[in-house]
């Protein structure tokens, strides 16, 4: 029996091992096993609203423990600290909590191994950033700046100066960056409803740094300008082409030598993989510490490693590199999935070509703007309002459908609309 281990249970890595399960739990052909350093799975570009207080773990979250029994794969978590390429064989750090040393280090052979351990935000070197700014890497880093957004919250309306405000600098104008921000205007209104009347976005300034000329880069202009008039009309400042050069437990420093103080600040201003692939003689990387791979997705080196999402280098034929987003793991995991079929059916391997369906930003309530195809004759459709809501809820559908199949899929589509109609709009743990 071959043993097939992911690496990563992030958009990409949990679709894989679900449908990796679905076609090989039930033979006797493969054995699938997902490693992740934590138990809770939430889709990454809803993170920002966990940091906001929109959404929780519990309601949107998939345990993976749960999910690997109904699903027929195992699941062990820890943290991959090495890769033995020679061997076969991964190292997963000790598990450690409180001290007290829960699981031992080990190690784990492979036939076939899946790396999607997806990336991490991107501080080019600036001084202090990783010392005093959030970073909505992760769940834990989500669900620790949504602590200290109530806390903020909290100080001010029990404030006496009723001039007082919450400041909130955010570097990077992409998506999660301008989402972000209008979400936290969504709650400091609605945090009224919940203990804190004195509580509004009259007394919240948020501000987006953005280093580049205009905000949401990668997008067209026309999406860019329709989100920065959204965000503008609800008294977000937008500064850009202005590039943060230090940050203190203050706020940031700027290249033109002015200053903006905040009360929380967050970095959003790139991602990169994690640095350990770049210092393995294993892999070829690129400046942003992805790992290189073929057409086939395989890693330059190994014939028997592949490589998903935000960690994999895949440069197209125009010379760029396919962008790390979630559609992109989604298509790399599909293509995966038939790939390692094809393996251990002794068929030829497909080759990955990145198809764009566009992109959509999400302003909280106040707007949605975005594109649509945009890989069909080298152009795209504008869409925005309801339209534009309709297919970013899509999107999350059809993750839930990727991970959980169309039946348990659509159940917990029909159990999160009820969720969300009962219970608060504002998570205040």
């Amino acid at each position: 029996m071959k043993h097939i281990i992911v690496v990563g249970g992030g958009a990409g890595g949990l679709e894989l091992v679900s449908h990796l399960s679905r076609h090989l739990s039930k033979s006797d052909e493969a054995k699938v096993t997902l490693v992740d350093r934590c138990r809770t799975h939430i889709w990454k570009p809803l993170l920002h609203e966990v940091a906001a207080g929109v959404i929780d773990k519990h309601s949107d979250g998939v345990e993976y423990g749960m999910h690997a029994s109904m699903n027929g794969y195992e699941f062990q978590l820890g943290n991959m600290s090495g890769i033995d390429a020679e061997k076969r064989q991964i190292t997963l750090d000790a598990l450690v909590d409180d001290g007290e040393t829960i699981l031992p280090s080990r190690t784990l052979d492979y036939d076939y191994l899946v790396l999607a351990v997806g990336s991490i935000s991107n501080d080019f070197g600036t001084p202090g950033v990783s010392e005093h700014c959030y970073m909505l890497d992760s769940l834990a880093e989500a669900e620790k700046f949504h602590r200290a957004l109530i806390n903020q919250l909290l100080k001010v309306n029990a404030s006496e100066n009723d001039k007082a405000e919450l400041h909130v600098a955010i570097v990077g104008g992409g998506a999660t960056g301008t989402e972000l921000a209008a979400q936290l205007h969504h709650i400091a209104n609605l945090a009224r409803a919940y203990g804190m009347p004195k509580m509004s976005a009259d007394r919240l300034k948020v501000t987006i740094l953005e280093a580049g000329e205009r905000i949401l880069p990668a997008l067209p202009a026309r999406i860019a300008a329709s989100a920065k008039r959204a965000l503008s009309k609800l008294s977000i400042q937008v500064l850009e082409g202005t590039m943060v050069v230090k940050a203190d437990e203050k706020g940031f420093e700027t290249g033109d030598d002015n200053r903006l103080d905040a009360d929380l600040m967050v970095w959003a201003a790139g991602v990169k993989a994690p640095p350990m692939f770049a210092t393995m003689d294993a892999f070829e990387t690129n400046k942003a510490n992805q790992i290189l791979v073929r057409e086939t997705l395989q890693s330059t080196h190994h014939d028997e490693i592949f490589v998903i999402g935000d960690c994999c280098g895949v440069k197209r034929k125009d010379g760029s590199w396919v962008p790390p987003r979630a559609q992109s793991a989604h298509q790399m995991a599909d293509l995966v999935n038939d790939n390692i079929q094809r393996l251990l059916e002794g068929k030829s391997l497909k080759s990955f070509e990145y198809r764009d369906y566009g992109s959509l930003v999400h302003l909280s309530k106040y707007s949605t703007v975005g594109s649509l195809m945009g890989s069909l004759a080298n152009s795209s459709m504008f869409i925005e309002g309801r339209l534009a809501r309709v297919v970013y809820k899509s999107l999350y559908n059809m993750h839930q459908f990727a991970v959980h199949g169309r039946i348990r899929g659509a159940f917990k589509i029909l159990s999160r609309k009820i969720g969300n109609a009962v219970s608060l709009k504002l998570k205040l743990h």
